[in-house]
């Protein structure tokens, strides 16, 4: 039997909801050369018996059935059940465009030296429609110090990459859940045999949640300062010199998250006066971005606030200007 040339790596966990459309996205491509295993990562819906159904009808989808670990460990059990040259992550909720294999492989096939490859990613609804939106895309091959500030790449859906990378540098965190795709990436970068590029098209689309707590951005503050103290040990001197400045980026993002959100506007403010204190000329190099994200944390903090204050305000009847007072 033939090996596929690329391996497809979904990892699901109870994701009965949105598993078919993202399966639906895999066999629509014009590339038609893959298989796909789905991890069942200890689901406790109908995800398993979903997988099995649409396993019946097209021989090119797998199920692996694990207990709960999280989902590097099921991404790495993935990688270990397969045997395509290229990989590719999709995560139970995220689409792809049709031509999304065929234009990575196509990149990969011509540059020997390209690791991982990344697209354009545009944003979903939670209902899994398009918003139009589409995430800031670096033009250029990323460098270490792109992994420890913002995440360049968005999504693990977005990546394409040589089994011979993930062989060499290892496998993801299995004790992270948050930044460990930016962990992963970063050893890649630091071992610095293979670009990391992009491919100048949208081929991705990443479904946003449809809510959030400030407990899962302190969780996302947790992995990315677990990130760093893992880069300390295999690139110190990149750590040193960029965590300031790494820090306040990291810190506005989640000050920006917590707005789409519509999260606590206090935990906002303090992501973002965290951010300021850790390096202030954030505001200098980057104006627009940092002094637009606090403009829109601190109004709406000020806005809660003031209803807190004086809710009997909103409940007062308005008076027409002729009204006798």
């Amino acid at each position: 039997m033939s090996v596929p040339s690329v391996s497809v790596v979904i990892p699901a966990f109870n994701a009965f909801a949105s598993l078919a459309q993202t399966i639906a996205s895999v066999q629509a491509q014009t590339c038609t050369d893959w298989e796909a295993l789905i991890i069942d990562d200890g689901s406790t819906d109908g995800t398993a018996t979903l997988v099995r159904e649409l396993q019946a009808r097209d021989s090119r989808l797998r199920l692996l059935s694990v207990p709960n670990r999280g989902v590097s460990a099921a991404r790495n059990r993935g990688v270990a059940e397969t045997h395509s040259p290229l990989i590719a992550f999709l995560d139970a909720d995220d689409l792809w465009h049709p031509d999304k294999l065929r234009f990575h492989v196509e990149c990969h096939a011509r540059q020997a030296e390209l690791g991982v490859s990344f697209a354009k990613v545009g944003f979903l609804s939670p209902d899994g429609k398009p918003t139009g939106l589409v995430a800031s895309h670096p033009q250029h091959a990323l460098r270490p110090v792109d992994f420890i500030c913002e995440n360049p790449t968005t999504t693990t859906s977005n990546w394409v990459l040589r089994r011979e990378v993930f062989e060499t540098v290892g496998g993801f965190d299995e004790a992270m859940s948050y930044s460990e795709d930016l962990e992963w990436l970063l050893r890649v970068a630091c071992y610095g045999a293979w670009r990391i590029a992009p491919i100048d098209r949208v081929l991705t689309y990443y479904r946003t949640s449809s809510g959030g707590l400030s407990s899962s951005l302190q969780r996302m503050e947790q992995g990315w300062l677990r990130l760093i103290s893992k880069a300390r040990c295999y690139a110190p001197g990149l750590v040193e010199s960029n965590f300031a400045t790494a820090q306040a980026v990291h810190l506005r993002y989640l000050a920006r998250r917590s707005l789409r959100l519509q999260d606590d506007p206090a935990a906002g403010a303090d992501f973002l006066l965290r951010a300021l204190r850790s390096d202030w000329r954030l505001l200098i190099r980057e104006p627009r971005r940092t002094g637009l994200t606090a403009l829109a944390v601190f109004a709406r903090l000020l806005e809660h606030n003031c209803r807190n204050c004086y809710p009997s305000a909103r409940r007062l009847p308005r008076q027409h200007p002729d009204a006798n007072p």
